[in-house]
């Protein structure tokens, strides 16, 4: 006797594991591309049915916001993370990379790194727009700074997207 088995349609969301909070962690600094590219990112990863952390959605009036970035990556399947020019001013962005690649490397987290408007080999290298600000977490002895230019580092070699912006935007 044949078995007939049923077939459901596959959905973007449902490739991702359960177990996890949210299908994708997008990092990246608010400043300079939330109102453009990272907007559109949102919105259309939101309108294939993927569950998607961003900041300013996800957090709640009076939440305290590191202990909720930080658990939002770990219960992230995927992490996205759009390196820009002004990425590096942010110790938020840095912490938040440092913690992406520990979950990499525990939890064989995927991170998508995109190049928005800048090298790879800047990230890498922290050198170019990403020079300034290193140079004065390093006069400030930041305690963070080797593991945020280790993931840097890390990170910067992943293959990704480069992408150029568009010069009208700001």
């Amino acid at each position: 006797m044949a078995s007939s088995s049923r077939t459901t349609p596959t959905t973007a969301s449902s490739v991702f594991s359960h177990r996890s909070s949210y299908d994708v962690f997008i990092n990246f600094r608010g400043i300079d591309i939330r109102e453009n590219f990272v907007c559109l990112l949102y919105d259309a990863l939101r309108r294939d049915g993927i569950h998607v952390f961003i900041d300013s959605e996800e957090l709640w009036e009076g939440e305290e916001i590191r202990p909720s970035l930080l658990r939002a990556i770990r219960g992230s399947k995927i992490s996205i993370t759009v390196f820009s020019k002004l990425y590096a001013n942010s110790k938020y962005c840095l912490l938040e990379l440092a913690e992406i690649w520990d979950c990499h490397l525990s939890d064989s987290q995927t991170i998508l790194p995109i190049f928005f408007d800048i090298e790879p080999r800047e990230v890498r290298r922290q050198s170019g727009s990403f020079q300034g600000p290193f140079q004065e977490y390093q006069s400030k002895c930041e305690p963070d700074i080797e593991d945020w230019k280790n993931a840097l580092r890390k990170v910067g070699k992943i293959k990704g997207w480069h992408l150029k912006g568009d010069p009208t935007i700001k």
